[in-house]
């Protein structure tokens, strides 16, 4: 005879049929967020090819200097002063100590894109519901604002200080000069995958992989019980990179408008 189950979870009764109570079932928009993470890292992969293919195009120099042999090297449209928006944009090629890639830690962690994002994505999720678990009303948004900024709070210290710092690795970013749009979005996704490290050469970005997946497992001791499942976890991961590719395009062309809203920047050659 046919029977139901039932399993309660924050007060709520959930309904499951036996026969399913063992297999976690994902939901299409889980298989959407992996097909994106696939998409990404073939973009990434793709466009470093590409940026390296014509890297002997440059004007020929008396004799190869050590920055030549730097995959990627280039000129980068710096800025004269560390941005408050964007903390993690370079203002100088020169190496970053490890006390200094602590202070970009806490620097990036209270910026105002950080701050702005979290304010709007709050209010993106309260709107869709998104977690469940918190609910709607004021305090439930008060809830999805401070999970935003601990979650990005901590990506930052797993990924812009502990990896970066234990690897060796830059964890700023590098604007190119005049980009096109379309090699804007290229170099945008391929940084995701893809960064410098503390000789200035081009190596795999562990700290912007990795430092988003840990902060994301954290955040489950803080999330709501029913919204800490396996899928849940990596969906938020995989819009963790997605919406850093989407940083990046602004990251690339804030030099830009930094400049014609009456400031400079200076394209300095990279090197170790």
């Amino acid at each position: 005879m046919p029977y139901r189950r039932e399993i309660y979870a924050s007060n709520r009764m959930l309904l499951m049929r036996p026969d399913l109570e063992y297999f976690w079932q994902p939901s299409p928009r889980v298989f959407l967020v992996v097909a994106a993470i696939v998409f990404l890292f073939i973009s990434g992969a793709v466009a470093q090819v590409a940026k390296q293919a014509p890297a002997g195009q440059a004007p020929a120099a008396p004799a190869s200097s050590a920055a030549d042999k730097i995959p990627g090297a280039g000129l980068y449209n710096l800025l004269q002063k560390k941005s408050i928006v964007f903390p993690d944009i370079a203002a100088s090629d020169k190496r970053l100590s490890s006390g200094q890639k602590f202070k970009l830690f806490v620097d990036n962690s209270g910026s105002v894109h950080t701050i702005s994002w979290a304010v709007l994505g709050s209010a993106i999720a309260q709107a869709d519901n998104s977690p469940t678990g918190f609910g709607q009303g004021w305090d439930a948004y008060a809830k999805r604002f401070g999970a935003s900024m601990a979650r990005q709070a901590s990506s930052e210290f797993f990924g812009t200080f502990v990896i970066a710092s234990a690897l060796h690795l830059d964890p700023r970013f590098y604007p190119e000069v005049n980009p096109t749009l379309a090699h804007a979005a290229k170099y945008s996704v391929q940084r995701v995958f893809i960064m410098r490290n503390d000789e200035g050469r081009d190596v795999i970005g562990w700290s912007r992989l990795v430092g988003p997946l840990m902060s994301e497992s954290l955040a489950n001791v803080y999330w709501p019980e029913r919204n800490r499942s396996v899928g849940d976890t990596f969906f938020r991961y995989g819009l963790d990179l997605a919406t850093r590719a989407g940083g990046n395009m602004m990251r690339e062309y804030w030099p830009v408008l930094y400049r014609k809203m009456g400031h400079t920047t200076r394209p300095v050659a990279a090197h170790n």
